[in-house]
């Protein structure tokens, strides 16, 4: 992730999100997020940036789809995370995905720009100002490409009062930041926001996703068994479809593409 703001250690923000991945609600994040992806990227292999991809999760699932991924990243232990990952993988999956150290902003300077598309998926949240980093995802991809955004929207509330935790629900009813468990301080944007800014940029954003409407608040909860999981997944998909359940969501999921040349 790309950190200017993030004030937890390497190690905690690997440990954390590799227990993270291992819940049910890990696991719908990744599960929601690749499907969004699958239904926006074109099936032929393309050119894809994961801006903040650590463990490489959405980068295999590229990956296998027959696509080419760089997977930009400062943290070392995350790219480390993601290296054993790709290392139990076939040849033909591993050789498509590169690895390489860095941080969002610093994107063309280091993988250049052309890419189809470009991700990044829970970086923008520790970002008070959202304006750089998108910057650097537009300029990274083509004419055309697409750029895939997933971060918190202002709904910071809705976790606690599903918890039963008023006081923290009164006390984030209107707020656009809060820390998190890491001791991290993290920005909630809205779609508006973050429409307008890559509408500035040059992209408009075609589709958005509201992310776990009915489960964020299940905390560690494991991940069930396959065909229960794949019911709360296609629960999930549909109420992240349409309002007024996506607009209630703690994370949204945009989709937008870089203005084609005339």
């Amino acid at each position: 992730m790309t950190g200017s703001t993030w004030t937890a250690s390497g190690g905690e923000l690997a440990g954390s999100y590799g227990r993270h991945s291992g819940t049910l609600r890990g696991a719908l994040r990744q599960a929601l997020i690749a499907r969004a992806l699958r239904t926006h990227l074109p099936v032929a292999p393309r050119r894809v940036l994961d801006v903040g991809g650590g463990g490489a999760q959405q980068a295999l699932a590229l990956a296998r789809a027959g696509h080419h991924v760089t997977v930009l990243d400062p943290d070392p232990r995350m790219l480390q995370q993601a290296q054993t990952r790709l290392s139990a993988e076939p040849e033909h999956v591993h050789n498509r995905v590169v690895l390489v150290a860095g941080t969002g902003e610093q994107a063309t300077g280091l993988v250049g720009g052309g890419f189809d598309a470009a991700c990044c998926h829970g970086v923008i949240m520790y970002a008070s100002d959202p304006r750089p980093l998108l910057t650097a995802l537009v300029e990274a991809v083509r004419p055309g490409g697409v750029i895939s955004v997933a971060t918190k929207q202002p709904a910071l509330a809705m976790r606690p009062g599903l918890r039963g935790q008023w006081e923290r629900a009164l006390a984030l009813m209107d707020a656009t930041t809060e820390v998190g468990n890491l001791g991290a301080t993290t920005y909630a944007h809205s779609v508006d926001e973050l429409s307008e800014v890559l509408s500035d940029l040059g992209a408009a954003v075609s589709a958005w996703y509201g992310v776990r409407i009915f489960t964020d608040h299940l905390g560690d909860a494991p991940v069930p068994a396959r065909e229960e999981f794949d019911r709360i997944v296609e629960v999930e998909w549909q109420a992240g479809c349409r309002d007024p359940y996506r607009r209630i969501a703690r994370m949204i999921h945009l989709i937008a593409h870089r203005a084609a040349l005339v």
